[in-house]
């Protein structure tokens, strides 16, 4: 979890730090998940506390791929099984803690906490795969009015891994706010990005971001070959970053990616799918395949320290804000693709 300390007021930010003491009701607004697309609006009891840990108020909640394909198939087989409240990204202020709570969290301090911590005991975490923690614990509950962090949570970070590498060109396939984030942190990095997706909104802000050139999959024949012809000697991009989740993608990643040339595959396909792939390819041209998966207490502080220095913007992915009463309708319309790229709840 990171304190914020923003420099001008914001919505939120009225319970001061030196507050000792907020009233908090006995029951709260929350969007509890049941199944696939069954998402209600309901009255629940607020979180109780252990001795370590806090509770925040929720200001505001995003959204994002994860919790719309969670919303689709009803539960994510790590995150969340339903019935339960879910959501994993937000900003909040501190109302409660429990008595060992570390006392650099204070009652109205403003912060913004990660949706998972590692146990730094296991193998893994001890070799600073933490990502890949035997006991990773995962928070979710954003969608209310309040959130309770638990307290491992709330212990410093260490390490890191990322998604993210250099290269002359890297194509990024078909893809929703994670996409886009890759193709504004690669620009701003010097790498020549080539963006592919399915609709012309997702493009649009793309070339925004940085992207020096876009292709409409729906409306070009042969994608590999004109993802090949905008790289030098039409040998393909150094580096492709698969992030669409999609079978055919991940197959179109491997033949477009240039000899030597590495796939990220960072979207996940659900447990049973199958691809095919040519041995013989990735061998004779030396590719090196990776699958970053969720993110580390290192990664996450970098991802902030990369919004405070301006490389990523709210006004660049935030399309909408609704109210937490909306979120059901907003998923329905999420999942038509009609434009949106991650919306503000506001509870």
């Amino acid at each position: 979890m990171s304190a914020t300390t923003p420099k001008k007021m914001e919505v939120g930010e009225e319970v001061k730090a030196a507050v000792t003491h907020v009233t908090v009701p006995s029951k709260m607004t929350a969007a509890v998940l049941y199944g696939s697309e069954d998402l209600r609006i309901e009255k629940i009891d607020v979180p109780t506390l252990a001795v370590d840990e806090v509770l925040l108020r929720v200001r505001l909640a995003l959204t994002d791929g994860t919790d719309l394909k969670v919303w689709k198939r009803g539960y994510h087989a790590k995150m969340i099984q339903p019935p339960a409240v879910f959501g994993h990204e937000l900003v909040g202020e501190i109302v409660a803690m429990g008595k060992r709570v570390d006392p650099r969290w204070r009652i109205g301090m403003r912060v913004i906490a990660a949706n998972s911590a590692p146990c730094l005991r296991c193998y893994h975490c001890r070799r600073g795969q933490e990502n890949l923690c035997d006991d990773l614990l995962f928070n979710n509950g954003a969608y209310a009015d309040y959130m309770r962090i638990p307290s491992r949570i709330l212990r410093p970070a260490r390490h890191s891994r990322n998604g993210c590498a250099h290269g002359r060109h890297r194509g990024g396939h078909r893809f929703g706010p994670i996409g886009l984030k890759f193709v504004r942190m690669l620009s701003r990095r010097g790498v020549r990005v080539i963006a592919l997706a399915r609709r012309a909104a997702p493009l649009d802000v793309a070339r925004r971001l940085g992207a020096v050139a876009t292709i409409n999959v729906t409306e070009t024949p042969g994608v590999v070959a004109a993802v090949k012809a905008l790289t030098e000697d039409q040998r393909g991009p150094d580096a492709v970053v698969e992030a669409a989740g999609n079978p055919a993608t991940w197959q179109q990643a491997l033949a477009m990616v240039c000899r030597g040339g590495v796939v990220n595959f960072f979207s996940g396909l659900p447990s049973g799918t199958h691809i095919e792939i040519e041995p013989a390819t990735i061998h004779y041209s030396e590719l090196k395949l990776i699958s970053p998966f969720h993110h580390t207490p290192r990664f996450f502080r970098e991802a902030l320290e990369a919004i405070r220095r301006g490389d990523i913007s709210a006004h660049d992915f935030v399309t909408e804000e609704i109210r937490l009463a909306d979120l059901p309708r907003a998923f329905e319309r999420m999942k038509s693709r009609s434009g949106e790229i991650k919306l503000a709840v506001r509870p």
